[in-house]
């Protein structure tokens, strides 16, 4: 599963490739990262599998458990709620240093994702536009020009994506995920605030209660 790792920076190697594990679905809620094994594919010692276990800890990926070990986190349609909501005000705040700092190339950059998005709307590549999604949303926030900023976005995108790759969609017509990008990039364009605010508050919320309805029933299955 994992690709032995140099010897520099060993354990932000080995958090990223159990973390794209974790959200490509290759590692299920609920298993046990095994130091043993893991330093094995990693070739490394078990430290630093570890000390990469401990960071993935501090991002929400895993969770540990006293005589057990580290385990992936399982998601609840409550925790998605509440990362959901966080995401809102988080973007709303990007979209508006946006405003005053994007530029030409970030408009189309912006618009060319969408095309993406469309495309394997078309394909039918559902994970695939998953992932260009976050994309879209992470060229945003790097239009706020805030650093910091983006570095908390990507901690989140990482948990929102594990949990959608647990329900494989967000809409039943993926060409609702395009279509609802343009409103953003127009307002964009026109340097209306309030459009701009109303229009990712929308694509954020409708993907939010997707995503957490089909959380819940998840829940009720199991229960």
């Amino acid at each position: 599963m994992f690709l032995t790792v140099s010897t520099t920076d060993l354990v932000t190697q080995i958090a990223r490739q159990i973390a794209e594990a974790i959200v490509n679905g290759q590692l299920k809620p609920g298993a046990r990262l095994t130091e043993l094994q893991l330093s094995r594919e990693f070739g490394t010692s078990r430290a630093p599998v570890r000390e990469a276990a401990r960071l993935l800890e501090s991002q929400g990926l895993v969770v540990f458990s006293p005589r057990r070990g580290f385990f992936v986190r399982t998601l609840t349609a409550a925790d998605l709620r509440d990362i959901y909501e966080l995401r809102i005000g988080l973007e709303l705040h990007a979209a508006d240093l946006a405003l005053t700092r994007v530029g030409a190339d970030d408009i189309a950059g912006l618009e060319r994702q969408i095309e993406t998005l469309y495309r394997l709307a078309d394909e039918g590549s559902i994970e695939s536009q998953i992932f260009e999604d976050f994309i879209f949303h992470r060229m945003l926030c790097t239009a706020s020009g805030n650093a910091r900023l983006l570095k908390v976005y990507d901690g989140l995108a990482m948990e929102l994506r594990a949990g959608i790759t647990l329900i494989g969609k967000l809409y039943d017509d993926p060409h609702r995920i395009a279509e609802t990008h343009v409103p953003i990039v127009e307002a964009l364009k026109k340097g209306d605030r309030e459009e701009l605010r109303e229009a990712l508050h929308y694509h954020i919320a409708a993907a939010q209660d997707a995503v957490v309805t089909l959380f819940d029933g998840i829940e009720r299955d199991s229960a």
